[in-house]
């Protein structure tokens, strides 16, 4: 690590920074929506889809492909920054994969679902179990909102280790 330059630690520190306060406030707006919007939503399908029902339905399918992206840009151009560097390095790719996994599971299992559910809310058959289903999707999603927070602090350390290193 002798031979890194301030310079080079700087920019990993810079981009290391911005994608955790992107995480961070990604998170936040995901913990909005798994404490104040889903359980509204999945309360007792289907009368409480109507959230889901047009033209005023609630379709936050913008918002989080835009969050996501931005963030995972940043995510990306941290371990590009920092690729020299590494312990970093290292976990930062451990934590992208972490991330990586869930975003699949997001794009496997909750958007087909959430999809199917606003469909619902606009005159789509209803299926048989639907309120299970509502409720299993929400308590997934409770899972999947916990470990995006645990890679959030996961990064954390890794701020404090290259804040060290800028330091030395």
């Amino acid at each position: 690590m002798n031979t890194l330059t301030a310079s080079y630690i700087a920019r990993g520190e810079t981009w290391l920074l911005i994608t955790t306060l992107a995480y961070f406030l990604m998170n936040g707006a995901q913990l909005f929506e798994t404490a104040v919007i889903v359980p509204k939503w999945s309360q007792h399908p289907p009368a409480s889809l109507h959230y889901f029902k047009a033209p005023y339905d609630l379709d936050l399918k913008t918002f989080w492909i835009i969050i996501h992206s931005l963030h995972e840009i940043t995510f990306i151009l941290a371990i590009v920054f920092c690729w020299h560097i590494d312990p970093i390095r290292n976990w930062l790719l451990v934590l992208f994969a972490i991330h990586f996994a869930v975003r699949v599971w997001t794009l496997t299992y909750f958007a087909p679902n959430i999809i199917a559910f606003q469909a619902i809310a606009n005159g789509a058959p209803e299926p048989a179990g639907l309120v299970a289903r509502a409720h299993q999707w929400r308590f997934l999603n409770c899972i999947r909102v916990g470990i995006f927070i645990a890679v959030s602090f996961g990064l954390l350390p890794l701020c404090s280790t290259i804040m060290r290193l800028k330091a030395a």
